[in-house]
Order: structure tokens, then C-alpha cells, then sequence
């Protein structure tokens, strides 16, 4: 029943697309008197397709002129997307990002930046700070979500920062410690990084170490919990 109406409401609008007239229900062509509803009916489809085209052009001019957003339509997985970088080193990113998300919302706005700067040593100017934001805010939503928190160091190791530029102070002045590394500058630590990485076997080796760290402080909860029933079972005798 359904399928048979889902056919007629196909056929119908086939028809109006082919400017011919609709068959009645026993097969014969409408009566002269509905030709002009089938005209009127054609002309609102017409301008209603007009209508949808000309709302998605004036979306994609705003979205040009930075005046909307676009729509985020796939899954952000930092570990596929910046394979450049170890999962410990987006972790540590994560952990900094989330510690200075003081909303937790998932984002790092103009004051919350302002707040991380000023924690760094490096305090900005309000210009300063919409200028940090304005380099990687991809979706013009004047504040920073991970995946741009991100693409910071991204721009670092490509060496696509300016060396007096906010976000390569921030870049150089982040929890993640590059004077343990011994190179100088953010710049050369994550040059150094990137190099040195060989994406799918580091992938898989950090994964497996991950898993023996959890396996081996398993082993030693049990033989902890072993040697407490063994000592209390000499007490209680």
C-alpha cells in the first residue's frame, strides 16, 4: 500500500518536472479545470527550489566572510589526523588543553587563553589574544576547540609560526618539556619528532607498551593481594 502511493507521488512529480498534465485516478488525462492548479503547483515547487539554492549560497558567502560556521560532519580522531605527533604527546596536548578548559566545554575561549598565557609567563594583549585564535579557528567561532589546539604545534613543526608569534610562545612554553629533549625551541623539538617517527610501527609499539604497563601492575596487585591473604592467614592460626 505503501510502496503503490510512494509510485503515484513519484509519477506525480514526474510529470509536473516534464510540464505534462497528471492522469486522473482511472487513467485519463484532468479535466481542463485542473491544468491551472497543476501550472500553480508546479510554480511553487519551481520557487521553492529557488528559495533552498539561494539560502545554501547565502550560507557558503557567510561562511566565506567569516560570518557563520560550518557544519563539523565528520568524527575528529587526533590520533589519525596528526599521526606527526606520539599518542603521549597528544595526550600531554589533551591534558593541557582540558586544565586550561576551565569551562569544560570542550573549548579554550579569549579569557581562557588569556588565563594560560598569563599561567605560561607570557601574557598577551586582548589584540594579541583574538590574533592567536584568528590563525587557527577554522570554524570562526572566536575560540579554540582540541583539534585546533592542535593544529598549534601542527603550524610549529611545519614551521609555520612566526618565532615572535603568541601561539609559538605558547607552543614553546607548553607542559610538554623540550629542554629534557635537548634541542632548542619548539620548532627543532617537534622537527625532531617528526623524524623520528615512523607513524604505524610507533603507532602499534606505544599501543603494546601501553598494554604490558597494564598487565605488569596487574601481576604485581595480585601478588600484593597474595601476600596480604598469606600474612593474615599466619596471624589468624
Amino acid at each position: 500500500m505503501a510502496s503503490d502511493e510512494l509510485a503515484q507521488k513519484l509519477q506525480r512529480r514526474l510529470l509536473l518536472e516534464e510540464g505534462s498534465p497528471e492522469p486522473a485516478a482511472g487513467g485519463e488525462a484532468n479535466p481542463a479545470g485542473e491544468e491551472e492548479k497543476e501550472d500553480e503547483d508546479k510554480s511553487f515547487m519551481l520557487a521553492s527550489a529557488d528559495s533552498e539554492l539561494g539560502a545554501k549560497l547565502s550560507r557558503r558567502q557567510d561562511i566565506n566572510e567569516g560570518m557563520a560556521q560550518p557544519r563539523q560532519a565528520r568524527v575528529f580522531n587526533p590520533y589519525t589526523e596528526f599521526k606527526e605527533f606520539s599518542r603521549r604527546q597528544i595526550k600531554d596536548m589533551e591534558r593541557m588543553f582540558k586544565l586550561y578548559d576551565s569551562g569544560k566545554d570542550g573549548y579554550i575561549d579569549l579569557m581562557e587563553l588569556k588565563l594560560m598565557m598569563e599561567k605560561l609567563g607570557a601574557p598577551q594583549t586582548h589584540l594579541g589574544l583574538k590574533n592567536m585564535i584568528k590563525e587557527v579557528d577554522e570554524d570562526f567561532d572566536g575560540k579554540l576547540s582540541f583539534r585546533e589546539f592542535l593544529l598549534i604545534f601542527h603550524k610549529a613543526a611545519a614551521g609555520e609560526l612566526e618565532e615572535d608569534s603568541g601561539l609559538m610562545t605558547l607552543a614553546k612554553l607548553s607542559e610538554i618539556d623540550v629542554s629534557i629533549e635537548g634541542v632548542k625551541g619548539a620548532k627543532n623539538f617537534f622537527e625532531a619528532k617528526v623524524q623520528a617517527l615512523s607513524s604505524a610501527s610507533k603507532f602499534e609499539a606505544e599501543i603494546k607498551a601501553e598494554q604490558d604497563e597494564r598487565k605488569r601492575e596487574e601481576e604485581e596487585k595480585k601478588h600484593r593481594r597474595a601476600a596480604f591473604r598469606e600474612l593474615k592467614s599466619a596471624f589468624s592460626q
